[in-house]
């Protein structure tokens, strides 16, 4: 499955792979599903599926708030990999999962259902690198791509064990701190991408801050994927998969 992460980013005809965070279960399950439907029809290359948690400290305030009201809505992980199958067929779908919900039944247990729903990778953007080891060979195993996360501040020597045990692309964070919608993209953003590139084989994809298709083009410059995620998610709560395709086809056009 992890095979398709990489045919995506080879095959995508354009300046960069375009990858659209949506949040499985907000508003509900069936439009979460329906927003994936837009976003495929509006030009992504691969999918982000977010798993709705509690206490989702990598997130800012607008996709915590489409977890809290995915769960209110009744949200659960049999629920959100049923998104992610209906999904699957059709791109490749990496979901964005934090630790507990992992761990809660067994990493093992975790990874085969996921792989059973057709996911391609996970992120989980709370587990230490120095700590993956274990899930990383349970993903190696059923074929899923454990995707690291990277920040700008990560030094050096940590920064080349992560581009070495890296599988399906780097997830290259654009500024410390929490995920959300951005006025302008740190111009020291090259430097860091240059950076995970000198330090993996696999391609970089950048995410955290990039809202607008001048963002998009910006990025695209300099790595091979593009991540969108509390733009699209607050586009989903406004206006639904309607206002989603317009804001993707809109990133899609700059790429």
């Amino acid at each position: 499955m992890s095979d398709r992460i990489a045919a995506a980013f080879a095959s995508h005809g354009r300046s960069a792979a375009l990858m659209p965070y949506l949040m499985a279960g907000f508003p509900d399950l069936g439009t979460s599903r329906e927003v994936g439907e837009a976003c495929i029809d509006a030009g992504a290359n691969l999918l982000e599926l977010g798993v709705p948690f509690s206490d989702p400290l990598a997130d800012g305030p607008v996709i915590h708030a489409a977890a809290t009201e995915a769960l209110k809505a009744g949200a659960t992980l049999h629920g959100v990999l049923r998104v992610c199958e209906s999904l699957a067929g059709q791109l490749p779908v990496v979901l964005m999962v934090y630790a507990n919900v992992v761990l809660a039944g067994g990493d093992r247990a975790f990874v085969e259902r996921a792989a059973a729903a057709g996911a391609a990778g996970l992120i989980v953007p709370d587990l230490p690198h120095d700590e993956a080891a274990g899930l990383r060979e349970v993903c190696d195993e059923q074929g899923l791509a454990l995707v690291p996360l990277v920040a700008p501040n990560t030094p050096p020597e940590r920064l080349a064990r992560i581009g070495a045990d890296a599988r399906g692309f780097v997830y290259t964070v654009s500024v410390a701190g929490t995920t959300g919608e951005r006025t302008d993209l740190r111009p020291e953003l090259r430097d860091t991408v240059k950076r995970v590139r000198e330090a993996s084989s696999v391609p970089v994809a950048v995410g955290f801050g990039i809202s607008t298709a001048e963002h998009a083009r910006q990025v695209a410059e300099i790595a091979d994927g593009v991540i969108v995620g509390s733009r699209v998610v607050r586009a989903a709560g406004e206006g639904g998969p309607d206002a989603v395709a317009e804001v993707v086809a809109d990133l899609a056009s700059a790429l």
